[in-house]
């Protein structure tokens, strides 16, 4: 039939190039764009994907560049801590130098002094201003606080990493379930016979002295002879009226003994180790030498040492970290598991040392361990707590750089590389089967816009039908 009011065949033909017309626009637009999926019709379920693997992506690539500057952060208080290092190893040889009293005059011996009192000084210098981005790293500004620490109990804490609550604090409770002992030898007789001069060996963890009595020697003066070396040996002497005299380690702990050898005449041939004392830190075992008990986990990692007396007896101390330390936000989420912390204590010279030995800032001028004074050998022990520490500090950053911040930029380029491929595979557009499709269109659009052409042509066959009346 023929009608002249509606021509099917052109709103066929319409409706199809208007399908045709809407595919070229799309494959044009994902060619310009590098699209697959450009607004939510393309794909809803995969728009949902892919902005949850976008948002993934951006984590990943804002963590691993968080992990980065946390590294700058560790090699600027690194380079600080290893010119703190060069200089304690120089006071050391100032130290040496000014125990030789036979060789070197009071002048010269005045002369280092006055180099250790400058080296000090850089030392407080370097603590005071190593900074990054205006933090400053070793001043103490990134160790923790605490609060409530019984000094009686506990003589010194140390606090390494705690992750705390967000703006929270942190309960530590210190349990001795097992006494800590020194190294023990007892001799039960109120002194010598007439008859038996001895000559015995004295050794302990600090060295080995001898020493010769007279038959007859009380036990008081056999302790007085020991405790005049205690310095020299690490074993002290104490007399009572049950046990007669007894030696003990200087210190606490499996690793600290006494021994006694007679050389010459009837005394002691023995040797015995002290005890570790059994220490729980929050419930957890803690791993402890002698008076230091230290527990390390992803919550805290701290060193706490312990007051002799506390040591020995059964009870419980607690105390609180209320804040501190340096937290780095090294994860795609920000989240508790996500954070990594760590402290940073000062290393100045009234922090440098420790409560048993003395402290750095003693060997200044007029101070008690100066070399002027002649306690060259106390200030030899100050100096060694003060390199230990040092480098116990430089070991824990160099540690945390190597093994958490360097580690967790290489799975996070890994995990990078996977979010990125699969974001990729739903979102981006395949230029050659994009190319294809779109050339397929256009060749449909063309035939179409004929085709077309021809449907509205066709009403006008009717004409013939009127011309031939």
């Amino acid at each position: 039939m023929s009608r002249i009011n509606t021509n099917i065949s052109s709103l066929q033909a319409i409706h199809t190039l208007t399908k045709n017309n809407a595919d070229l626009n799309m494959r044009l637009q994902r060619l310009s764009t590098g699209l697959k999926i450009n607004t939510g019709k393309d794909a809803p379920a995969g728009l949902i994907a892919s902005e949850a693997l976008r948002s993934e992506i951006n984590g990943i690539n804002q963590a691993i560049d968080n992990s980065q500057r946390a590294g700058n952060v560790i090699n600027t208080a690194e380079g600080a801590l290893s010119e703190v290092s060069s200089l304690l190893l120089e006071v050391q040889s100032l130290t040496n130098q000014a125990a030789n009293t036979g060789a070197l005059s009071p002048d010269e011996i005045k002369a280092n002094q006055l180099q250790v009192d400058a080296i000090l000084n850089s030392v407080n210098r370097i603590s005071n201003t190593t900074q990054f981005n205006g933090v400053k790293l070793l001043n103490g500004q990134l160790d923790y606080s605490t609060s409530g620490v019984a000094a009686s109990a506990l003589a010194n804490v140390q606090i390494n990493s705690a992750k705390l609550p967000e703006n929270g604090t942190m309960q530590v409770v210190v349990q001795v379930t097992g006494s800590a002992k020194t190294g023990e030898v007892t001799f039960a007789q109120a002194g010598l016979a007439a008859n038996n001069p001895i000559t015995i060996e004295i050794a302990g963890n600090t060295g080995t002295e001898q020493l010769s009595f007279a038959g007859s020697t009380h036990t008081s003066a056999i302790a007085f002879a020991v405790n005049q070396l205690r310095d020299a040996t690490g074993v002290s002497a104490t007399t009572s009226g049950a046990n007669g005299l007894k030696l003990d380690s200087t210190g606490y702990g499996s690793k600290q003994f006494v021994s006694v050898k007679t050389i010459n005449g009837t005394f002691l041939n023995t040797k015995n180790n002290g005890t570790d004392g059994t220490v729980t830190i929050n419930g957890e075992k803690a791993d402890v030498d002698g008076l230091s008990a230290s527990v390390r986990n992803d919550s805290l990692d701290a060193t706490i040492t312990l007051d002799h007396s506390f040591a020995q007896t059964l009870a419980t101390k607690n105390f609180y970290i209320t804040g501190g330390g340096a937290k780095f936000q090294i994860g795609e989420s920000v989240n508790r598991q996500g954070q990594t912390d760590i402290g940073v204590s000062s290393v100045s010279t009234s922090k440098l040392g420790d409560g048993v030995a003395g402290y750095l800032s003693s060997m200044a001028s007029g101070g008690a361990n100066s070399l002027v004074s002649g306690n060259t050998i106390a200030a030899q022990k100050i100096i060694d707590a003060a390199v230990r520490q040092v480098a116990t500090i430089r070991g824990r950053l160099g540690a945390f750089q190597k093994d958490v911040l360097d580690t967790n930029v290489n799975s996070l380029n890994v995990a990078l590389e996977n979010v990125t491929s699969s974001e990729s595979d739903i979102r981006d557009a395949d230029f050659a089967s994009e190319t294809a499709a779109m050339t397929r269109a256009q060749i449909l659009v063309q035939a179409n816009t004929s085709v077309l052409a021809q449907a509205n042509a066709s009403p006008q066959n009717v004409l013939s039908l009127l011309r031939g009346g």
